[in-house]
């Protein structure tokens, strides 16, 4: 007997003989990929014979979703992403996983995989993050990394919503108190809008550990993962001063998603197994979760907490640098945690007694953090995806007022290389504070207190706070970039997402989209400008004024600058410079060289005053940084205003990336002989 998921077996007239397989493709930050990829499965799945239909994935939506009937009918799913990709819906078929690269580079090798893959939830688990992948190396990112950056992508609006409300309630409506640190009058305006942020930081913890759960073991994990995270950031539950903050979510969202998942596999009797997703698993899942953090995790937490505080009463009468590089340590390790809270409570707690200088280095300590994670984020902006790059810029705000939770996101997304960073960093001022005597009459810290007068000492308490600042932002841009170099040994597919700090073939910082291949349908989220005429490329914003059939430049930037002269001679540029600088500024951020020869400058610039593509071809090709290596010989650059540059943008690339992966139409393209012809072959792009 078959599996109902075994391929159809050829015979009998009446059987369905032709193979038809599904596919997803998606990647996070770069919407190229997210096309190309379909666009090859579908090549090689109309040369080989079979019927495939691919679902794309991004921030246009899903497009050419995959129905219940496609499922129903289909013999194996591909799902060819570097993003997490719900699978509940394809329980009881083979099932293969790999990376977006992968489904660029050989589709038919994972179309032959894909008969032979494992049956998804065969095992009776069925979670959203079972691991299944191809035996051929595809490079998927695992569950693990997939599960965390789900839980800091729904983290990451709670953090800056809740820190930049904190930040704004305390910079009008709070002043310096020597008991009380920065504080706001009680019953005031500025009191509600604080305490409003409060609540977003409040939740941040527990929707990390939910989201973290929710991606291994889908909606069942999410009330566990929660609540546990809950618990976990709630020390007074386990008898301690301080909660296990984010890496206590961590902890708590990996122990709900994994125990809901071993859950699973439990075998029930039919009748109960309607009420074990909604009633049972978490019900069962929350009760065991939130005990063992209470009664097992936590006591050693409140033990962590009482001892540290004893050890570091023994230390006052120390070298001040000494005791300043070990309070910075302290302050940066957790972010709020118990091993933060321990260092800040020990400070606070002296400046009763006339010892302001303990203080002095701890305020040093704690807005190195954001303000260095966010530095890191200007400096290398390749490393980081769009939303990575945007709460760089929160958490720059948030460290300008001692919230150091503003850097909690990027360590939870790569701990292992941004907390040595931050603790680095955190020594570094700790000790320069120490050394210079730095006192701070009140329990806050950050540059915000300086300002309000409650610091002695400014010059060098700044001068701590910009060189930790420095060392953190420096030493996370290397660490990121050695542990990406260390996971492909070949330049970097994609980022995170980066996402986990992403870097994309498309380029970081792209924007995410989603596109269609495979029976691809062209279904912008926004309505495409009605064609002039059927003759026209690109609904006009390609023609033959903007068609090079040579480039006289040998190098990228000189190519992009020969482009954006011949984008000018349409009369909708408006300055040719800023358009070529906001250019590079793009390459600065990740390559545009898609590979097959093929570059796709683009800008959003203000420089145009309306959309305009042009396309040039370079006969001996231009080197662009492709990651197959190849020189760019078709480059086209796009360029949009500002104001038009969402969707329109990415349905040009999209468009374009999807007919590009087409051998015969770039031949076609190569082999025209004039502007007219390079036109009439471009005229296929719709």
């Amino acid at each position: 007997m078959n599996h109902p998921a075994d391929p159809p077996i050829g015979g009998g007239g009446s059987e369905r003989t032709k193979l038809k397989l599904l596919a997803v493709t998606a990647c996070p930050t770069g919407i190229a990929h997210t096309y190309m990829a379909a666009e090859k499965l579908s090549q090689a799945a109309e040369s080989l014979g079979i019927d495939m239909k691919v679902e794309t994935q991004g921030s246009i939506g899903a497009e050419n979703v995959l129905t219940d009937n496609d499922v129903r009918e289909a013999d194996g799913i591909i799902i060819a992403a570097d993003k997490d990709v719900d699978r509940s819906r394809f329980v009881g078929k083979r099932v293969l996983s790999v990376g977006v690269s992968e489904g660029i580079s050989n589709p038919e090798r994972l179309i032959e995989q894909v008969q032979s893959a494992p049956v998804h939830g065969a095992g009776g688990g069925g979670g959203a993050a079972d691991p299944i992948t191809g035996g051929g190396g595809g490079k998927e990112r695992s569950v693990a990394y997939k599960a965390l950056m789900n839980g800091v992508s729904y983290m990451i609006p709670f953090v800056v919503v809740g820190g930049l409300l904190i930040a704004i309630s305390l910079s009008l409506g709070g002043h310096t108190d020597p008991k009380g640190g920065l504080v706001i009058p009680d019953d005031s305006f500025w009191m509600h809008v604080n305490q409003i942020g409060v609540i977003g930081f409040t939740l941040m913890v527990p929707i990390l550990s939910g989201y973290i759960a929710y991606a291994i073991g889908d909606r069942p994990a999410l009330v566990p993962g929660m609540i546990g995270g809950w618990i976990a950031n709630t020390g007074e539950l386990y008898d301690s001063k301080a909660g296990a903050g984010f890496i206590g979510a961590i902890v708590t969202g990996f122990l709900a998603g994994y125990l809901v998942l071993w859950i699973k596999k439990v075998k029930v009797p039919k009748f109960a197994q309607p009420i074990m997703p909604i009633i049972v698993i978490p019900i069962v899942a929350t009760t065991a979760l939130g005990l063992f953090f209470i009664y097992v995790i936590g006591k050693p937490i409140s033990w962590v907490f009482e001892h540290l505080t004893d050890w570091l009463s023994g230390m006052t009468g120390t070298s001040a640098i000494l005791l300043g590089a070990i309070l910075g340590l302290m302050i940066a390790f957790d972010m709020g945690g118990p091993v933060n809270k321990t260092a800040f409570l020990f400070g606070a707690g002296l400046i009763a007694t006339g010892n302001q200088t303990v203080m002095g280095m701890c305020a040093a300590a704690i807005p190195v953090m954001p303000l260095g994670q966010g530095l890191a984020t200007l400096i290398r902006k390749r490393l980081y995806s769009e939303q990575e790059r945007e709460t760089g810029f929160a958490a720059l705000f948030m460290g300008l007022f001692g919230i150091s939770e503003g850097a909690i996101p990027f360590a939870a997304a790569r701990p292992a290389q941004v907390i040595p960073a931050n603790m680095l960093g955190g020594a570094v001022a700790g000790a320069i504070a120490g050394l210079a005597g730095v006192e701070d009459a009140v329990p806050h810290g950050g540059p915000i207190v300086a300002v309000l007068g409650a610091v002695g000492g400014v010059p060098m308490f700044f001068i701590a706070v910009a060189i930790g600042t420095v060392v953190t932002a420096l030493t996370t841009v290397a660490l990121v970039d050695l542990s990406e170099r260390k996971r492909r040994g070949v330049p970097l597919v994609d980022v995170p997402g980066g996402p986990e700090p992403e870097l994309v073939l498309a380029g970081a910082g792209a924007v995410p989209t989603g596109g269609s291949g495979g029976g691809l349908q062209k279904a912008p989220a926004a309505p495409a400008p009605a064609p002039k005429d059927e003759d026209e490329v690109l609904s006009g914003y390609l023609t033959q004024q903007t068609v090079k059939v040579q480039l006289e430049s040998e190098d990228k930037e000189s190519a992009i600058r020969e482009m954006a002269n011949l984008l000018a001679a349409t009369g909708k540029v408006a300055d040719v410079e800023e358009l070529v600088q906001t250019a590079l500024r793009r390459e600065a951020q990740g390559t545009t060289g898609l590979g097959e020869e093929i570059a796709i400058p683009h800008a959003k610039t203000d420089a145009v005053t309306s959309p305009v593509v042009g396309f040039a071809r370079s006969s001996a090709g231009i080197e662009w940084g492709s990651l197959d290596g190849t020189k760019a010989k078709l480059i086209f650059i796009i360029s949009v205003p500002e104001a038009a540059a969402g969707d329109e943008h990415l349905r040009i690339l999209a468009l374009l990336s999807r007919k590009l992966m087409d051998t015969g139409f770039r031949a076609r393209l190569e082999a025209a002989a004039d502007d007219a012809a390079i036109l009439d072959v471009l005229r296929e792009v719709r």
